[in-house]
């Protein structure tokens, strides 16, 4: 399976955003890739209000990322904002596949954590979600997920052998090394690869983050499910493109199956 990383630094402007994710897809598409990962809030920038650029999967936004999917061949997977109730709105991960098909995963576990409440205004999401590419099953996940392992479990033991996590990691003392950890730590723990895409750091970029939202760290990574980092990236903007060795996940479950024999407490 051939994954494409796009580490990219959203703005405040959807239609610049998009423009970028159709540069990426045809890259991926070009390099024959599967599926191409996109992070968190790729549609619009952490700092400002949502609820104005919030629309359904099937609206301007997402049908655009749904035509750029099957003109290119390659699923995307890519953060969004859609709808929630009233005034607020949901943290959703876009999933278009080349067929046509569009679904989406809203974010279970909310940033409420280092001084930031997304929980103020979004929704939290209430189902994990797979999909399949390639006859692969892919799970899906969104940031601060990736600090609880029983989503990564649950999403194994419902037949992912790959599960994506989409982020827009905020900068800080030791976030970095944090995030590293957490993918890699979530691989051992399904004995599947984990595929970590985050937003670029902005100060990479000579940009400043006034509104000190969680922009991101860039370091987006593939860990294996030995644990190692078969991927990696810098702070920048980036764009790289994994091979998969999905036999591996087989032969590590034989060898180590932590998901048979984890017992419930």
């Amino acid at each position: 399976m051939r994954i494409a990383l796009g580490q990219l630094l959203s703005t405040y402007d959807p239609p610049q955003n998009l423009e970028r994710v159709a540069d990426l897809t045809r890259r991926a598409g070009e390099d024959s890739a599967d599926l191409l990962v996109l992070p968190e809030a790729t549609m619009f920038a952490f700092g400002r209000a949502l609820k104005d650029v919030a629309e359904p999967l099937d609206g301007p936004w997402g049908t655009a990322v749904s035509d750029l999917a099957r003109k290119h061949g390659v699923a995307i997977v890519a953060g969004m904002f859609t709808p929630g109730n009233g005034e607020r709105v949901r943290n959703t991960t876009v999933i278009a596949l080349p067929d046509g098909t569009v679904r989406g995963y809203s974010k279970i576990h909310l940033f409420d954590a280092f001084g930031f409440l997304e929980s103020d205004t979004v929704d939290p999401g209430e189902d994990p979600v797979t999909f399949v590419v390639g006859g692969t099953t892919v799970g899906v996940a969104t940031c601060y997920d990736i600090r609880f392992p029983r989503l990564f479990t649950r999403l194994a033991h419902d037949g992912a052998l790959v599960t994506v996590v989409g982020a827009s990691w905020g900068d800080g003392p030791g976030k970095a090394g944090q995030w590293e950890l957490l993918a890699r730590a979530r691989a051992l723990d399904t004995t599947s690869y984990v595929v970590a895409v985050g937003q670029a750091n902005p100060l990479a970029v000579g940009e400043e983050n006034p509104e000190n939202a969680p922009r991101g760290v860039g370091h987006s990574l593939v860990a294996a499910p030995d644990g190692t980092v078969v991927a990696s990236l810098g702070e920048a903007p980036d764009y790289t493109v994994v091979d998969l060795d999905l036999d591996l996940v087989e032969r590590t479950r034989k060898s180590i199956p932590v998901l048979k024999n984890a017992q419930e407490l």
